[in-house]
């Protein structure tokens, strides 16, 4: 008569085990936290600024090179290099004692600046929001039909300057150019030619 009793006291215990057995599986999937979501690459990328002539071939060229990262957290990357030019705004104190003209300056950057946002993976390409800016100065000799200068009063630089901003897709490992525009003041022109590297 006990074994009966303790035989049937188990057999009413094994549904209770087998429920919490249930919500223990059950509330597994919950517990499990998410995969982090890859992170990015790093990419070296090779701007190679080429000034044309009239025949489209390269006559002049200039190197830059950044490291960018795909990283979602990742932030911009900017290029700055180039000189400031004086430019005259006024005169400060009328003539000094020799006679001379004493003027004040406001001074110029010209150079290349390149700022490189928001850089993501799209298969093997590499989408970049890109601007660039490139600036110089002009022949320093005025055009024969400007007018004469005064005395003492130099002539005011002129400033050549190319300017694009737009989103690009790169080929990775491949030259590609991603900005061209043709020249104001002769039948050459300028172009913009990016190369990207992954860093392994």
């Amino acid at each position: 008569m006990r074994k009966f009793t303790t035989l049937c006291c188990l057999l009413l215990l094994i549904p209770a085990f087998a429920l919490r057995a249930h919500a223990q599986e059950t509330a597994k999937p919950a517990e499990t936290a998410k995969d982090p979501e890859p992170s990015g690459h790093y990419y070296h990328l090779e701007f190679v600024i080429q000034e044309l002539g009239t025949d489209g071939k390269p006559t002049n060229s200039r190197t830059y090179s950044a490291i960018v990262s795909s990283d979602r957290g990742a932030r911009s990357t900017n290029i700055r290099t180039g000189s400031r030019i004086p430019i005259i705004t006024g005169a400060l104190h009328g003539t000094t004692g020799d006679g001379k003209l004493e003027f004040q300056y406001q001074y110029l950057d010209v150079g290349v600046n390149i700022d490189i946002q928001n850089v993501r993976e799209i298969g093997s390409q590499l989408a970049v929001f890109l601007k660039a800016e490139i600036s110089s100065l002009a022949s320093s000799a005025p055009p024969a039909s400007a007018p004469v200068s005064a005395p003492d009063l130099p002539n005011d630089p002129v400033i050549r300057q190319n300017l694009w901003q737009a989103p690009v897709v790169i080929p990775v490992g491949k030259p590609t150019v991603v900005f061209s525009s043709d020249a104001l003041e002769s039948k050459g022109g300028m172009q913009v030619v990016i190369t990207a590297t992954m860093l392994h």
